[in-house]
């Protein structure tokens, strides 16, 4: 695995007495997503952070014979960040991941990821629901925010869509999950694109934030799941659906809950404050 960046951030926080960086590994190589834009920007999230030390995986393409060859030493890390979405790695790699997760390992799955492998059951249990590719009702129920609480819809349909990209506001839905803590009850996101009629196994979920995905924009009409945990044997997964390009990984709303999701996924707790520039209900805050 090829080091993110050569940092001076393992000494600072040796010095100052904190725990050494975690290991962190993002996997790409395949997206229908500009993956060589967002890898960059969300191993700086993270690194800037001063909890994470980053490696990049790059999966060969698709068509070529060494994808059936790739298999990252995924022991060797606290959590992986999926920014993959492409075709089906070999059974030895998947079995690896599944003992690897099973076992206490933490993952990430940013965007269009939750698009990646419809036909591996165990990753689809990861991410708890996913879209497009092929995924409908034998997928799984659709995922929603009603009436205050998190629903099961098994309506039949596809699975996987988005309107025109807009700022939206993020509802959060379980203010005491150590991820949330401290965030504001409502927040604006930068303009991005809203995932909505997402579907899956959706067990040992948890909605933490939602957004209303309007029709005006294309949208369904339902407050729709962008932020969700998930428990998957001793392992833990949290599942950002924000972050279709490098614009919207400049909110401060997205790099928080990548630094904070992050560290939940590896440790179970979460150490970081919420910054003074978070992003308000009526404004967007970004980074440049």
């Amino acid at each position: 695995m090829k080091p993110f960046l050569t940092t001076l951030l393992v000494a600072g926080s040796l010095l100052s007495g904190q725990a050494a960086p975690m290991p962190t590994l993002i996997i790409d190589g395949q997206n229908n997503h500009d993956w060589k834009a967002t890898t960059p920007v969300m191993g700086k999230v993270l690194e800037a952070s001063g909890l994470f030390t980053v490696e990049v995986a790059t999966a060969p393409d698709a068509k070529n014979p060494a994808l059936a060859d790739f298999k990252p030493d995924f022991a060797k890390y606290k959590v992986i960040v999926m920014n993959y979405n492409g075709a089906m790695w070999g059974e030895a790699t998947r079995k690896a991941f599944e003992e690897y997760m099973a076992g206490g390992g933490g993952m990430v799955v940013v965007h269009a990821a939750d698009n990646s492998f419809t036909a591996w059951p165990a990753y689809n249990e990861m991410i708890a629901v996913g879209g497009w590719y092929g995924r409908n009702e034998k997928s799984g129920p659709y995922l929603r925010w009603r009436d205050g609480k998190q629903v099961l819809d098994d309506k039949p349909g596809p699975a996987g869509h988005h309107g025109a990209g807009h700022e939206y506001v993020l509802d959060t839905r379980a203010p005491q999950h150590p991820i949330m803590a401290g965030l504001p009850a409502q927040w604006m996101h930068a303009s991005d694109e809203l995932y909505d009629f997402m579907r899956g196994p959706a067990k040992n979920a948890t909605i933490l934030a939602t957004a209303f995905a309007d029709p005006k924009f294309g949208g369904s009409g339902e407050q729709e799941a962008q932020v969700i945990v998930i428990n998957y044997g001793k392992g833990r997964v949290f599942h950002l659906m924000l972050g279709h390009g490098p614009e919207a990984m400049k909110c401060v709303g997205f790099i928080t809950l990548l630094q904070r999701g992050t560290e939940w996924a590896a440790t179970g707790k979460v150490t970081q404050k919420v910054p003074a520039d978070f992003p308000k209900a009526d404004a967007v805050s970004l980074r440049q």
